[in-house]
């Protein structure tokens, strides 16, 4: 909906770094909230709270072609997605501590799933059933995620919670928790620029009949690698070689996708959503694995800050390099910066990071 909007309310493209970055820099701002909400009435409920805001919020964006609405809801729904984040990892403990890894590619499965049926059913499904309107267009997809909170109330329980779950604040002197969070912010950025730059990308070049084939399949590439973490997750999370391997995939891709002819460059767009999403499973997967239960929210709340404040500066800087060049090739410069990253702060780590 991206250019719709970049239309009806005449956004620079700084505006619209901030505007796609803001729910990203909400997540990361917001994360160390939920690691306390969690701390204080579990996670279970802590992740109603947010489904139940994400769905409020994200409805109420579809207010009108209002500027304020629309980043203020943003907001809003932000911080919602952002108490649900601590709160998955801390549930795969808890309810599933002997299959932590396949437990997680379950979830972010569902995740990228939904995000995918969203990206590719927009246009030619949901739009022509709320006559064109973008406005109600978010309303319908808020649909689902009340549906899901009502569900999750009626169907899970409160696991046992002990006093130590009280500590919420993260660790800032942890090492660990940096280097995960650097190496996740990388990805992140090349995944959430790529989505953010690829519709106003590819108009400007003249290549605007692939906006639509472009989005689908970063975001469809990113299921065969997912499914595949459901076999492998819970071996290969945390191994050093295959974030590396993640690093070099993301970087090949963009390079094909800014330089290669029309198929390459699909190809290439889907090695992109291939290399994230491995790399999100296998960082989120190996959080419950190294820490102490009681500190998994606050863990993750730390790699989630560093890794969603990284991708919004990244977002923001790619407008911003697009507005003072008039070169769109300019606001990919931070999504091959954050692939490099990904390679080389992946080549640091130890071989891996899980003990046997």
């Amino acid at each position: 909906m991206l250019p719709a909007i970049h239309h009806d309310l005449s956004l620079s493209e700084a505006a619209v770094g901030a505007l796609t970055g803001l729910p990203v820099l909400i997540l990361g701002a917001a994360a160390i909230g939920g690691s306390l909400l969690i701390a204080r009435i579990g996670a279970r409920r802590a992740c109603i709270v947010g489904l139940l805001l994400v769905a409020l919020a994200g409805a109420a964006r579809g207010a009108g072609p209002d500027l304020a609405v629309l980043f203020a809801m943003t907001f809003l729904m932000g911080i919602g997605v952002a108490v649900c984040q601590p709160a998955a990892p801390t549930l795969v403990g808890e309810w599933l501590p002997r299959s932590i890894g396949f437990a997680t590619a379950v979830y972010v499965n569902g995740l990228l799933v939904g995000e995918t049926l969203a990206a590719a059913l927009t246009i030619p499904l949901v739009l022509p059933l709320v006559h064109s309107s973008w406005e109600s267009s978010f309303v319908f997809w808020s649909v689902p995620v009340l549906v899901t909170a009502v569900l999750f109330a009626l169907l899970t329980k409160d696991a046992p919670r002990g006093e130590a779950e009280a500590a919420w604040w993260p660790d800032w002197r942890d090492g660990f928790m940096w280097h995960v969070g650097i190496i996740l912010a990388s990805a992140s950025i090349v995944y959430w620029g790529t989505n953010a730059f690829i519709p106003d990308f590819l108009h400007a070049t003249g290549r605007g009949a692939l906006v639509a084939p472009s989005l689908s399949i970063l975001n469809l590439g990113q299921l065969p690698a997912s499914f595949a973490t459901l076999l492998l997750a819970q071996r290969l999370a945390g191994r050093r070689d295959v974030l590396v391997g993640t690093g070099v995939l993301a970087l090949g891709g963009l390079l094909l996708f800014v330089t290669a002819p029309t198929w390459l460059a699909l190809t290439g767009i889907g090695m992109v959503g291939a290399a994230t999403a491995f790399t999100m499973v296998m960082v989120l997967a190996v959080l419950p694995m190294v820490a102490d239960q009681h500190d998994v929210h606050r863990l993750t709340a730390g790699v989630l800050t560093l890794s969603y404040g990284g991708t919004f500066l990244g977002n923001f800087l790619s407008g911003i390099l697009w507005d003072a060049t008039h070169a769109p090739l300019a606001s990919f410069v931070p999504l091959f910066a954050g692939a490099l990253g990904l390679l080389l702060a992946s080549s640091m780590l130890r071989k891996t990071v899980v003990q046997a």
